[in-house]
């Protein structure tokens, strides 16, 4: 039972770093639609930044990290995304394409393809005894910050006046507009928080591998997608149910799994992915037509 018991909490940390990831997805595609794959370079300049800012207190550092990436992605919208506002989602999905491609290539060009080492959050690297289960402090900090930021934007959407016109946007954007909700104003809100949840995986990612690479931010903006996809497509929370749930296939998958089929352990994944959807089509929490916060 205590290794069980071991495997949740893993499977908790884990989820609550694709939380944070598939949230800033889930969040844009309930207001416009849009998949935006350029989320990922989001989360690696939030990577880079740690570097740039790393001689500063921490404190300083995640605040300037945070305070970048937010500005990165108001500039994505401003100067990518709002000249296509209401076009098809092939046409947008080819925009954060080409973004997402864009950015990288700048990546390459200032900072270079070999893997750069950074560390972040070093001393929460030991590991603390709760309840009998051997916890690691940053996996403690993961679950914590991450449950905070969700009941954070939970009071942001519902007892805010612009968190009410995002909720109200999602439901009918054409419909909130006509009824006076500033479009420019809401899909810029979206983007920032957005960015603010890249920032925050940006840090803690670079703190659980230390590595930093200009495609670090594709395999998770594709996990958030598909914890998106697993979940449901236009529930927020709907969103972070999937990432949960895909952290926790993971997690048993890779504990129990024999020794000689541990190789084919993410085809598994997906394979119980593939499964739930087969019974589920529209995500485990998703339903027809459903696009809610």
């Amino acid at each position: 039972m205590s290794a069980v018991a071991q495997n949740l909490v893993n499977a908790l940390s884990l989820g609550s770093l694709y939380a944070l990831i598939a949230l800033g997805i889930a969040l844009l595609f309930s207001i416009m639609g849009l998949i935006n794959f350029a989320h990922g370079e989001l989360i690696m300049i939030g990577g880079y930044a740690l570097l740039w800012f790393a001689a500063l207190p921490f404190a300083v550092t995640a605040v300037l990290v945070v305070a970048v990436v937010i500005g990165c992605a108001l500039a994505m919208e401003r100067l990518a995304f709002r000249s296509v506002r209401g076009a098809s989602g092939e046409t947008l999905l080819m925009t954060s394409f080409a973004l997402s491609l864009f950015v990288q290539g700048g990546a390459l060009l200032f900072e270079g393809a070999d893997p750069k080492s950074a560390d972040v959050l070093g001393s929460l690297g030991a590991s603390t005894e709760v309840a009998g289960l051997t916890v690691g402090r940053l996996d403690i900090a993961i679950i914590g910050v991450t449950a905070v930021l969700l009941l954070g934007l939970a009071w942001f959407l519902r007892a805010t006046p612009l968190g009410v016109q995002m909720r109200a946007a999602a439901e009918d954007f054409r419909t909130a507009r006509a009824l006076g909700v500033r479009a420019n104003l809401v899909v810029a809100a979206a983007f920032g928080v957005s960015g603010a949840f890249a920032a925050i995986a940006a840090i803690f990612l670079v703190a659980s591998t230390g590595t930093l690479t200009p495609g670090m931010g594709l395999r998770p903006v594709l996990v958030g997608f598909v914890a998106v996809v697993l979940g449901g497509l236009g529930r927020l929370w709907a969103a972070a149910l999937g990432a949960y749930v895909l952290a926790l296939l993971t997690v048993m998958l890779q504990a129990y799994l024999p020794g000689g089929v541990v190789p084919y352990q993410d085809a598994l994944v997906y394979l119980g992915i593939v499964v739930i959807l087969m019974f589920r089509p529209h995500g485990i929490a998703g339903r027809p037509g459903a696009v809610r916060v």
